[in-house]
């Protein structure tokens, strides 16, 4: 690795999540992945006992800030940044995650058509050298669904492409025949908005550009 290589900043996302690589990606970032291994559950028990009952959109703040911190705390070379981010499907003021089964799915569906939600997407980055200067942004995109058949709904359980998103959908996949449109950034409904990064970076004194391949 030469000098100037090294001198760049490195981009480290907190996620697995598939849709989240490909918005970087796409955007034509350098970017390496570690996973976190926060227990959500446990992080939203805790602040529920101190804060009380968290809305959607700051659940999403809260489990994207836990899975920075998460992995920002391991060892990372100078010049390291690491994005944590969430998202949760508000619906009619309720929280919804991942599905997980089918049937979950099939229901959330039956909900779904026809209907109104926001997707908020949590998004936290730490400056590894500075983890007190942390930064985080929600940012939130209303879907609207078209009136989708029994038929429909079926035939997207069975392909197994809505049981690990949140909401029980994705717009970059199958699912975006069944959206009527959206009011907002799109690359949030995936799961990470790159104008909030490009915000955030800028504040922990990045340019995005110096993060292009």
């Amino acid at each position: 690795m030469s000098e100037q290589e090294e001198s760049l900043p490195r981009l480290v996302l907190a996620s697995a999540s598939w849709g989240r690589k490909k918005v970087l990606t796409d955007a034509g970032l350098r970017f390496e992945t570690q996973v976190s291994t926060v227990d959500e559950d446990a992080v939203l028990a805790s602040a529920e006992s101190k804060f009380g009952e968290q809305t959607p959109a700051q659940t999403a703040q809260l489990l994207a800030k836990a899975k920075a911190e998460d992995v920002a705390a391991s060892q990372h070379p100078a010049g390291t940044v690491v994005l944590g981010c969430d998202s949760v499907f508000e619906l009619n003021g309720v929280a919804y995650g991942k599905p997980h089964t089918e049937q979950v799915a099939r229901e959330r569906w039956k909900q779904l058509r026809g209907a109104t939600g926001v997707l908020h997407s949590g998004h936290w980055l730490i400056d590894t050298q500075n983890p007190l200067d942390a930064q985080g942004q929600v940012s939130s995109t209303v879907v609207h669904f078209s009136t989708v058949t029994d038929a429909e709904i079926e035939a997207y359980v069975a392909s197994g492409e809505p049981l690990p998103c949140a909401g029980a959908f994705t717009i970059d996949g199958l699912a975006a025949a069944f959206i009527e449109s959206i009011e907002g950034n799109f690359q949030n409904v995936v799961g990470l908005d790159v104008f909030v990064l490009r915000s955030l970076l800028a504040q922990a004194g990045v340019r995005i550009i110096d993060l292009w391949k």
